[in-house]
Formats: structure tokens, C-alpha cells, sequence
């Protein structure tokens, strides 16, 4: 069983454009004040948080043995040629982006929107800035998550189990495999072979 390491980070800095992209607005758009603002009220709410842990991994054909699970996917296999380990990860920036969405779901659709858009360039953010810390000290791939491709979501089920993440930042998955809170992210960072 893999050690499961818990990090916390330093708010990345804000990409208003990236928030107000989520938000479906076109790109020569002005960020609007209102995006703006409610990235202020949510900024004090947020968490960044991720559990990882560090697999092996093996071939067998068309089947990748990635040490929590075994999985065929041809995508992630070409994601992940030339690597010999792989590092799971759970991040999330908490409750917060949820809340005040359904906050103002009635009162301000528009800050509602916002709210959305603002949490997934948050968590897009983070994943980002851990994928950032990997590269410090290993040659990394592209993260890869669950649903991308043909890779299944139903890996979620593994990977909730491998990294405990209830218990280790608070991520939990419903029926239908979706995550709570909903601004939360599971990928997978392949890392190269060692020269």
C-alpha cells in the first residue's frame, strides 16, 4: 500500500480571463467588475488542498497495472509512455465555490455563474501548481483524469479507495461517481524513467 501524502498550497494567482472562459463569456471580452467581486468574497473561503501518492506501473498488453488498479486505455497508455511510475491525485478547494453559487442561485444567477467559473479555474489552478511542484524534481507528462478518452470514470471508485479522500481532504463521490464538493479534481502525472 502506497504512502498517501497530504499538501496544502499558497493561493495560486488569479486568471480572470481563464474565470471569466468557464464562464462562457467570448474571448475579447472585458473580464465583468462583477466576476471580479465574487472572486473577492470567495477568495478568503478557499482551500487548496491535494492527496497524492507515487504507483509503479506495469504492462501487460493493453492493460496498464498502475499498483491501485488495473486498467486498459489506450489513451492513458500513450499518455504515459516512457514513464515507469505514476503519482495519483485528489485536489480540491473546498465547500466554498458550492455554497455561494447556491447562495446566490436565485438572488444573482449571474454571480452564480461566476462562482462556478471562478471554482474551476481555482481547482484548475491548483492542479497546475501541483504538477508544477512534481516537475521540481521529476520529468512529468500531462495529468490525465478519469472520463478523459476511454479512460473509464469508474476508476474513480479505485482511486477514491487508494487515497482515502474523505478522510484526507475531505472529497467524497456520490452514486453516479460524481465529486463533492464539485470543484475538486482526480487525475493521474506519469513520470519519465530515470536517464
Amino acid at each position: 500500500m502506497a504512502t498517501v501524502f497530504v499538501k496544502t498550497f499558497e493561493p495560486p494567482a488569479p486568471d480572470f480571463g481563464e474565470a471569466a472562459r468557464y464562464a462562457g463569456l467570448p474571448k475579447t471580452a472585458a473580464v465583468p467588475d462583477t466576476l471580479k467581486a465574487v472572486f473577492s468574497e470567495l477568495s478568503p473561503a478557499l482551500s487548496y488542498k491535494v492527496c497524492y501518492a507515487e504507483y509503479p506501473i506495469a504492462r501487460n498488453g493493453d492493460v496498464l497495472d498502475l499498483g491501485f488498479a488495473a486498467v486498459q486505455s489506450a489513451n492513458l497508455a500513450i499518455n504515459l509512455d516512457g514513464c515507469d511510475r505514476v503519482v495519483l491525485f485528489a485536489a480540491t478547494v473546498g465547500l466554498a465555490p458550492d455554497k455561494l453559487s447556491e447562495k446566490y442561485r436565485r438572488l444573482s444567477p449571474e454571480k452564480a455563474l461566476y462562482a462556478n467559473a471562478v471554482g474551476a479555474e481555482r481547482v484548475e489552478a491548483l492542479c497546475d501548481a501541483f504538477c508544477a511542484f512534481l516537475a521540481e524534481t521529476n520529468a512529468t507528462k500531462p495529468r490525465f483524469s478519469p472520463g478523459y478518452g476511454d479512460l473509464p470514470l469508474t476508476l474513480q471508485t479505485e482511486i477514491f479507495a487508494a487515497l482515502d479522500c474523505p478522510r484526507k481532504i475531505g472529497v467524497t463521490l456520490t452514486d453516479t461517481l460524481l465529486m463533492t464538493p464539485t470543484k475538486s479534481v482526480t487525475a493521474l502525472v506519469g513520470l519519465k524513467n530515470s536517464p
